[in-house]
């Protein structure tokens, strides 16, 4: 299937959804897919400081993270022209939204992808690298994506429940939904 058309400036789709949507696997797949490259933004900002995120919660707080987080999506929202995957708690920020509402006014498409608890558990559920998880995952996991999914909803132009389809099945999914076909 061929490359959808995204804004004159900007990703050719942004992916949210909580943690274990398959933001990152799917936002790989399909950047394959279309030959563009894909930009995690959880990644940028591991780069750019040279610190995992479990070290920066808890050396700066979430505070600082999220604020840190809210740039480097602005910037990649204006300077990326492939795929972006953004952190699962983005869409908290206003500033965030308000970013995303401009991108999807401008012709822009933003992806909700939705998974249920069960299925995020059995992907994220012993990950060291989600500081947000804490002592009990499941209950974390659950309380954070009741608190967010008004959110993801507020921003996505689409929705699509990855559940257990394949990595290529779910790529193949948000294509359809794309390309309207």
């Amino acid at each position: 299937m061929s490359r959808p058309a995204g804004p004159e400036r900007g990703p050719v789709v942004v992916l949210c959804g909580p943690m274990g949507s398959g933001k990152s696997a799917v936002g790989g797949e399909l950047a394959r897919r279309w030959g563009v490259s894909l930009r995690d933004t959880d990644q940028d900002i591991v780069e750019a400081t040279g610190r995992t995120i479990p070290e920066l919660f808890a050396a700066d707080g979430e505070p600082a993270f999220r604020d840190l987080e809210q740039r480097t999506v602005v910037q990649a929202l204006s300077t990326h022209d492939g795929v972006l995957s953004l952190g699962g708690g983005a869409v908290a920020s206003e500033v965030t939204r308000a970013a995303l509402a401009d991108y999807v006014a401008r012709g822009g498409r933003v992806v909700f992808l939705d998974v249920d608890a069960e299925i995020a558990m059995d992907r994220v559920g012993g990950d060291t690298n989600r500081p947000l998880l804490g002592d009990d995952p499941r209950r974390r996991w659950e309380a954070l994506a009741t608190q967010r999914r008004p959110l993801y909803l507020e921003v996505c132009t689409h929705h699509v429940r990855t559940g257990r389809r394949s990595l290529a099945r779910a790529a193949s999914v948000v294509e359809q939904r794309l390309t309207g076909s």
